[in-house]
């Protein structure tokens, strides 16, 4: 499969661009970026191709990876789609539901492939955990929790204008339901949301198989509180997730083989632009119920 890189920032360099070069099925046939010269530079490092032009780029692959901010992907990813590319895509899919909707129309007429990259659904340990638990019964109740630093140390992300705009709620939030969802079900309501400090917020899920999630989440923390966490409880006792000695780069070669094995059967992925969607739904109905109980982290 030929696909090209969309994106050139660091998250495009330090996980999308090496797995693209790795993948033993894959062609990396190019690179495109908003900033020409990066793009060249990012092409020249692994051997490939930089496009001035993404629609001429959409025409010579047969999928895409996007490393962009959330607003810009979606729209690309419509384009992207129209053009007959399968869709490797980052979270969250898009930061309004009308975009994500438009990214999942244009893969449903196109008939092409999606898979959304959520960090813990491609590690190994992680995703067999999480596989396990979707097949407990009884669970009652669950606490998840991200705690970044992003914007309290030297992180590559702290002058990400989005995550400065969107915060904590659309960063890891994305990376929080992506563990619940599949373990304790659809979530039927967002029953409370208020603000922490900083990006801080915290939320209250109800899920539809009877049980309830508790969220915090934050890129604000400071560096000594950083770290993430989902516990569950239920019938059968407490379960914890398991820590990661994986890097992000197997992550991200194991999502390309969801979308190659997606391309190939014609079966969606579970980690699709659909569900993608549906993040992004539960997070904006959250930002909702914050904006009305008014108030920002101090």
């Amino acid at each position: 499969m030929r696909i090209g890189l969309l994106g050139t920032g660091p998250w495009a360099r330090m996980t999308h661009a090496p797995a693209l070069g790795a993948h033993p099925e894959l062609d990396f046939a190019g690179v495109w970026g908003r900033r020409p010269d990066a793009a060249k530079e990012l092409a020249d490092e692994h051997g490939t191709r930089a496009y001035d032009d993404v629609d001429a780029l959409f025409a010579d692959v047969d999928a895409v990876a996007i490393a962009l901010p959330p607003a810009v992907q979606a729209d690309l990813a419509v384009r992207a789609a129209r053009a007959g590319c399968h869709l490797l895509l980052d979270k969250p899919l898009a930061t309004t539901v009308e975009q994500g909707r438009a990214v999942v129309e244009a893969v449903r007429e196109s008939g092409v492939a999606s898979v959304v990259f959520f960090t813990s659904r491609f590690l190994a340990e992680t995703e067999t955990w999480i596989g396990e638990q979707a097949g407990v019964e009884g669970w009652f109740t669950a606490r998840a929790e991200w705690f970044g630093s992003v914007f309290t140390t030297e992180s590559p992300f702290a002058d990400s204008p989005w995550r400065r705009e969107k915060g904590a709620l659309w960063d890891v939030g994305p990376h929080a339901l992506s563990v619940l969802l599949p373990i304790l079900g659809e979530v039927r309501a967002v029953a409370a949301a208020a603000h922490g400090p900083g990006d801080t917020v915290h939320l209250v899920l109800r899920h539809t198989g009877g049980a309830s999630s508790a969220l915090t989440l934050s890129l604000t923390a400071p560096p000594a509180a950083a770290g993430a966490g989902v516990e569950l409880r239920g019938a059968g006792g407490v379960a914890l997730l398991p820590e990661s000695s994986e890097g992000v780069v197997p992550a991200v070669l194991r999502a390309v083989n969801g979308l190659l094995a997606a391309a190939r059967t014609g079966q969606a992925h579970p980690c699709d632009a659909a569900f993608g969607l549906r993040v992004t739904e539960i997070l904006t109905e959250a930002e909702a119920l914050l904006e009305r109980s008014g108030g920002t982290g101090a």
